[in-house]
């Protein structure tokens, strides 16, 4: 068989992708998490986009280092050795929206935080957010693996500011 043919003299089918698709590196379907804060939405905001208070409501990480004056940019250091995902700020619009992403080797991870009044309870907020995971094409398998983890990071931040 020549090389670079398939079976039958043929060369192989590619599937083909849109423009500007690379398929290690597509963006899955976010997962998407409501969770109530006792507290209005711009002290919710200052404290889930402070990259110091994180240790203590994410349970994946033991500290973060390397973090610029700005807050725009710094390292989560994780409970598993070795893995240290460097965090950037995308966007900041407080109270309204904040988000990251972060990258560690061939992944990458997105989290978009939007904050509302919540119409049910006056000073109180509703935080809904989305995030994925992409890279190697394993991004729709950790998204979906991760949403509980992260679900529980945002109720532990929201007893941390003072709820139930």
């Amino acid at each position: 068989m020549p090389s670079g043919r398939g079976g039958r003299g043929r060369a192989p089918r590619c599937r083909r992708l849109p423009p500007g698709r690379d398929p290690l590196t597509f963006d899955p379907p976010s997962a998407r998490i409501v969770v109530p804060f006792p507290v209005p939405a711009d002290r919710a905001f200052d404290y889930l986009a402070d990259p110091r208070h994180r240790p203590a409501w994410q349970s994946s990480l033991r500290a973060v280092a390397d973090v610029r004056p700005d807050d725009t940019a710094w390292t989560d250091v994780t409970v598993v050795p070795g893995i240290r995902p460097r965090m950037r700020t995308t966007v900041s619009e407080r109270p309204h929206r904040w988000g990251e992403e972060g990258r560690c080797g061939p992944f990458r991870a997105r989290l978009d935080l939007v904050f509302a009044a919540d119409p049910a309870a006056a000073g109180r907020s509703v935080v809904t957010a989305a995030f994925a995971v992409r890279g190697l094409g394993l991004g729709p398998v950790l998204t979906r693996a991760a949403r509980r983890a992260v679900a529980a990071d945002l109720r532990r931040a929201a007893r941390a500011l003072g709820g139930d």
